[in-house]
C-alpha cells in the first residue's frame, strides 16, 4: 500500500471518528449502561456502539483487511496476522464512565506487523490526531491540518506522562537516565498524542494492556519523528499471541 492510498484511507475515516465521538458523548449524557467483563474491566453501551460505527466504516473502506477490536472476538484467534486493523473504540473506559475527559477513540492499520496508520480522537477535549507515514503526522485544529513535525517545543524541562502516580523503580531509573524533570498521570492513549506533539517528552511502562491500546499512538509517535521500543531497545511488532504488550519506552523527536 503506497502513501497516497494510506492518506486516502486515513482522511476518509476522520468524519466517522468525529461522528463516533459525538455519539459517545451523547450516550454518556443520556446515561450509560455498564457491565464488568470477564477480565474485570468495565464496558458500556458507548464502547459497543462506537465499535459498531468505526468497524462498519473501516469494513466499507478496506473490506479485505481483517479487524481486531477490543470489544469483540472476531479474528482474535487468527494465526500469523500480518496486515489487519486494531480498534480500541474507547480507551479509558473508566474515565469515560465517570464523566472525565481523557478517554479516546483509536484505530491503527497494521501492515507487515507494524503500525502504518494511526487515528486517535479525544472527543471531550475536541482533539483529533492522525498519521499515515513518516513526517505525515497531524492534529486537526479548527478544520486545519497542523503538522506535528512543525510544532515548537519548550526545551526548558523534560516532562513525562505515566499511567500511575506510583512510579516503579525501573521506570524512575529510565526517567533519570533521560533527565526527566516532572511527570503527570494520564490514563488513555492521549499520552501518545501529547508525546508526538511535543507537549510531553516521553512515556515509559512495564508490560501492561494490549496491542489495541498502543498501536495508533505508536504510529503517531514514529511518524512524528519519535521512537517506540521495549526496555531492551527492541522494535515493537503487532499480532503477538493474545495481543499482549511488552514493556514500552516512547520518546518524542526532541530527546532521542
Amino acid at each position: 500500500m503506497n502513501l497516497k492510498e494510506k492518506e486516502k484511507i486515513t482522511l476518509s475515516l476522520i468524519e466517522t471518528f468525529n461522528k463516533a465521538g459525538k455519539l459517545a458523548l451523547d450516550l454518556r449524557l443520556k446515561g450509560l449502561k455498564k457491565e464488568i467483563k470477564s477480565d474485570n474491566t468495565p464496558v458500556s453501551n458507548g464502547d459497543l456502539e462506537v465499535n459498531k460505527l468505526l468497524s462498519s466504516k473501516i469494513k466499507e473502506i478496506t473490506p479485505n483487511i481483517p479487524i481486531v477490536s477490543e470489544e469483540n472476538s472476531e479474528h482474535k484467534n487468527d494465526k500469523d496476522l500480518k496486515n489487519f486493523w486494531l480498534i480500541d473504540p474507547i480507551d479509558g473506559t473508566r474515565d469515560y464512565i465517570n464523566n472525565r475527559d481523557e478517554f479516546t477513540l483509536n484505530a491503527a492499520l497494521i501492515l507487515d506487523k507494524k503500525p502504518s496508520i494511526g487515528i486517535i480522537t479525544a472527543p471531550a477535549k475536541k482533539r483529533v490526531f492522525y498519521s499515515y507515514g513518516i513526517s505525515n503526522c497531524f492534529e486537526l485544529i479548527n478544520n486545519q491540518q497542523i503538522s506535528l513535525i512543525d510544532k515548537k517545543k519548550d526545551h526548558s524541562e523534560i516532562k513525562a506522562v505515566c499511567y500511575s502516580n506510583e512510579i516503579k523503580p525501573e521506570i524512575l531509573r529510565i526517567h533519570k537516565k533521560n533527565n526527566v524533570t516532572s511527570h503527570q498521570k494520564m490514563k488513555s492513549s492521549l499520552k501518545f498524542c501529547l508525546v508526538a506533539s511535543g507537549e510531553f517528552d516521553m512515556y515509559v511502562a512495564e508490560p501492561r494492556a494490549c496491542e489495541w491500546d498502543i498501536a495508533a499512538g505508536h504510529a503517531l509517535v514514529v511518524h512524528s519523528g519519535g521512537t517506540v521500543t521495549d526496555f531492551a531497545g527492541n522494535e515493537i511488532l503487532y499480532g503477538k499471541p493474545k495481543f499482549e504488550n511488552p514493556s514500552i519506552i516512547i520518546k518524542n523527536k526532541d530527546i532521542i
